[in-house]
């Protein structure tokens, strides 16, 4: 069994860093003295131009560090997200059209009704009995009665005969004293600069919401008729017509004309006016109400939304300032990438990616770290006993002592290229597992590939017997890189028959457990020594059978198998086959690769 890996390096010792040699750059005088720093230069493009040739010239400027930010730009994108709606909501209710429309329809039939009563009582109480036929309203009693009977302050009442002439309005006196016309002033505002000011702010608002169907015009003539008005001609022809207008000061104007009859017969029109002051009361308070849950629910949304800005920009730019110090950093911090994996959501899932990747890093440099190390002490020995041989050589005269020193020579010099091979076909095999695209590989047929070859290949009557036991029942095939796995067993066999006994047996298994396929090899050497059954797998570790020829093995054979099997998420290891009597008979090496 081959165990290669040496126990004995000593531990690993940073090198000293190589002193650059002093470079002339142009513009700069030509000798300058060693360890003087020659002037930089930046490119055109932006790369750095260094003395030192250790640091090549065509690697881009550092970026700058992150700006500290008082406040989050992911504050603006959920701000308007969370406003957008909460504005839409709010001014679709400040528009209120239906609910303008149900109070201005309600309006319009109180003033149905009421141009009802008081047409039904000019019609029977105004009627001048001295004229039969056709009859007629009587002035007079018609204006006494229509001023009566419009009690309501904010109506307004005009009766107009049969033939479209005015004959009573509510605004207008008659008297002795002439005509006084009685218009009603609006109310002065009061309260503080507060309230009238939150009123001006109102109306300019409510002036600026979309145009609610462009009532028609209200127009007033000094000498009005029937003629001035359609809902009083359609009176006048016996409908009851109603009628919506538009002030001057965007104030409305509804109107009732309702047909003043006596036995069927049309008399006058009686039409109602009333303004749309209650309606914007109405309108105002409703609105005013929105407003104020609209400001609470605005303050509440911008507190929520800064909360959540903060609960996600802060762990966020805290990840990404931790990721700067791991990049800027010289040495290893004992917490670079803070912890939020308790959260439970995507922040802490990125946080845990980061802590892995760090985590990750860090082990595959002091990987290639010892790595270094481990090459450096390994090339230094057989180097040592070359320079050695090649000093001595020069001084011995005799021929025997020259050729021992050559064959000494040859072998430093083959051990060296197998290392630099070996040492090669592992630092490239991360890159390679990691390119490489996996297929599907039938074990059974691999394995009885390499059974077939190394039978014709093997000449030596004392090499020892091959054997392959392939378990029935179940899909013996595993997604992986075939050449890979072709080198793991390859290695297990190589290692295998280098500690068999001549004439001996290795037996090779493969069978199907759950979701892996499982193989297994089998020698009948002297086995792992006790406690190194996870050592063997180390690099450069060697424990050589006895009298074997010392460096013919590099000890980087079942490192690389264990590497290949790790990418493949397998698993191998290593135990002594025990009898029944407790004496070890073997190794056995056992290999699971999963199924999918």
């Amino acid at each position: 069994m081959a165990v290669e890996a040496d126990a004995d390096a000593p531990n690993r010792k940073d090198a000293p860093r190589p002193i650059a040699p002093t470079v002339d750059l142009p513009g700069t005088p030509a000798g300058s003295p060693e360890g003087e720093a020659a002037p930089l230069r930046k490119s055109k493009r932006g790369k750095r131009l260094v003395a030192d040739p250790s640091q090549r010239s065509d690697v881009p400027d550092q970026p700058a560090p992150r700006r500290r930010r008082l406040v989050s730009p992911l504050i603006r994108p959920i701000l308007a997200i969370n406003l957008l709606a909460l504005v839409l909501l709010g001014g679709g209710l400040l528009y209120l059209d239906d609910y303008r429309k149900g109070l201005i329809q309600a309006e319009i039939e109180n003033l149905r009704t009421q141009a009802i009563i008081v047409a039904s009582a000019l019609g029977e109480g105004a009627i001048d009995t001295a004229v039969i036929d056709p009859p007629a309203l009587q002035p007079d009693v018609s204006r006494q009665l229509v001023r009566r009977l419009v009690t309501t302050v904010n109506t307004r009442a005009r009766l107009f005969g049969v033939g479209g002439e005015m004959i009573a309005d509510t605004r207008i006196l008659m008297g002795p004293g002439g005509v006084v016309q009685i218009r009603e002033l609006a109310p002065p505002h009061s309260g503080n600069w507060f309230t009238r000011t939150m009123f001006d702010l109102y109306d300019w608002v409510v002036a600026r919401l979309p145009a609610r169907g462009d009532p028609p015009p209200y127009q007033e003539l000094a000498f009005q008729s029937a003629a001035d008005y359609d809902e009083a001609r359609l009176a006048l022809r016996g409908e009851i017509a109603a009628l919506v207008r538009q002030a001057d000061d965007r104030s409305l104007v509804i109107s009732v004309a309702v047909p003043v009859q006596r036995y069927k017969q049309v008399l006058g029109a009686l039409m109602l006016s009333r303004g749309g002051a209650d309606i914007e009361r109405a309108m105002r308070t409703v609105r005013f109400d929105i407003m104020r849950i609209f400001l609470v629910s605005l303050a509440v949304t911008v507190l929520l939304s800064l909360y959540l800005a903060n609960t996600i920009a802060r762990p966020v730019r805290r990840l990404a300032a931790a990721a700067d110090r791991v990049r800027r950093g010289t040495g290893r911090a004992p917490e670079p990438i803070p912890d939020f994996t308790n959260r439970g959501d995507e922040i802490g899932e990125l946080s845990a990616s980061l802590r892995a990747m760090t985590d990750a890093l860090w082990r595959r440099m002091d990987a290639i770290e010892r790595f270094a190390a481990d090459v450096a002490h390994e090339i230094k020995n057989p180097l040592t006993s070359l320079r050695s041989a090649v000093e001595t050589v020069g001084r011995v005269t005799n021929p025997d002592h020259q050729k021992k020193l050559m064959q000494i020579i040859q072998d430093d010099v083959q051990r060296l290229d197998r290392l630099i091979t070996d040492i090669s076909d592992a630092s490239r095999l991360d890159a390679e597992l990691s390119r490489a695209e996996s297929a599907p590989v039938e074990v059974d047929r691999m394995l009885a590939t390499l059974v077939d070859v190394h039978s014709a290949t093997q000449v030596n009557e004392d090499a020892p017997r091959l054997t392959l036991d392939v378990a029935k029942g179940g899909a013996l095939k595993v997604p992986g890189i075939e050449s890979r796995l072709v080198q793991v067993f390859r290695n297990l066999l190589s290692n295998a028959a280098s500690f068999s006994p001549p004439k001996g047996r290795i037996a090779l298994k493969v069978l199907r457990e759950g979701r892996f396929v499982v193989v297994t090899v089998e020698d009948e050497g002297p086995g792992i020594p006790e406690g190194k059954e996870a050592a063997i797998f180390d690099r450069f570790y060697t424990e050589r059978p006895q009298g074997e020829k010392f460096g013919t093995h590099s000890g980087l054979g079942l490192s690389i198998s264990k590497q290949i099997v790790d990418a493949h998420h397998g698993s191998i290891r290593a135990e002594n086959r025990i009898d029944a009597a407790g004496d070890v008979k073997g190794a056995r090496f056992i290999v699971k690769l999963p199924v999918d």
